[in-house]
């Protein structure tokens, strides 16, 4: 891994293979890691980067708020650096937030944008309130939050089947600091509307959805994709479709990115 300095505060990431570049934000509670299986399948052809996100992984805090905008600001710090012009953005949950937020802030340096168990809609009324709840129950135990929060990312009877890649996502949540949790919530709690860009940014836009997702509601992402270009694959599975499908969910991102 190596390391930028951004606002003084340290930006991990890895780079891996030549090409085009492909640029892969994880979600809440996970970090850079969670790529091992599709780096090695990307990084054949492309260029590669996964960056640890604002106060996950091994990249620190940055205040107490950890906005979607200042997140991809660190990812536009950390392309800027290598010299990177133009990229396909591939987001998972919250790393499909911080891409959009990204498409808006530059556009121009967007070639592609995949959004993985990810909305391009904001917190509804409801939503905010059990960010507020989850924030709450953060500072009280962060360990036992984690521990039942990944759990339930995976549809009920794949637990049991993804047991030790479970105890993995774990055991590296639990490495956060809780600061960097409570930021990321509040941050994913105030994040803008941008649906718009699902309808008029001018790149090839995908959306993965997860039909048992028990996070994001499926009749709302297929609603966001009426009337749009974008590319929809549907997995049978939860939140966590480069476990629960992984060998589809691989072959969908080359595809993706081979026919940009």
């Amino acid at each position: 891994m190596a390391e930028i300095l951004f606002k003084n505060t340290k930006i991990h990431y890895s780079e891996y293979g030549k090409g085009n570049a492909v640029v892969l934000l994880h979600g809440f509670l996970e970090n850079s890691t969670m790529w091992k299986d599709l780096v090695p399948v990307l990084s054949k052809k492309n260029r590669v980067i996964a960056i640890d996100l604002l106060g996950h992984g091994q990249t620190d805090c940055l205040g107490y708020v950890h906005a979607m905008e200042l997140m991809a600001e660190t990812v536009n710090a950390v392309l800027t650096h290598l010299k990177i012009r133009r990229s396909v953005f591939i987001g998972h949950s919250m790393g499909g937030y911080v891409a959009l937020a990204f498409a808006d802030l530059f556009p121009d340096k967007v070639k592609g944008l995949c959004l993985m168990n990810s909305t391009a809609k904001p917190d509804t009324k409801e939503k905010r309130a059990n960010r507020d709840r989850a924030i709450e129950a953060v500072k009280q135990n962060h360990k036992t939050f984690i521990r039942i929060s990944i759990s339930n990312l995976f549809r009920p009877k794949n637990r049991r089947l993804f047991s030790k890649e479970i105890q993995v996502i774990k055991k590296e949540a639990l490495k956060m600091p809780l600061q960097g949790i409570v930021a990321a919530l509040e941050g994913m709690k105030i994040r803008d509307d941008r649906e718009a860009l699902l309808h008029f940014g001018p790149y090839r836009k995908m959306m993965i959805i997860s039909k048992k997702d028990p996070v994001l509601n499926y009749d709302s992402l297929i609603d966001q994709v009426k009337n749009t270009d974008v590319h929809v694959v549907e997995f049978p599975d939860g939140h966590m479709c480069h476990i629960e499908n992984k060998e589809a969910f691989s072959h969908e991102i080359l595809h993706f990115i081979e026919n940009l």
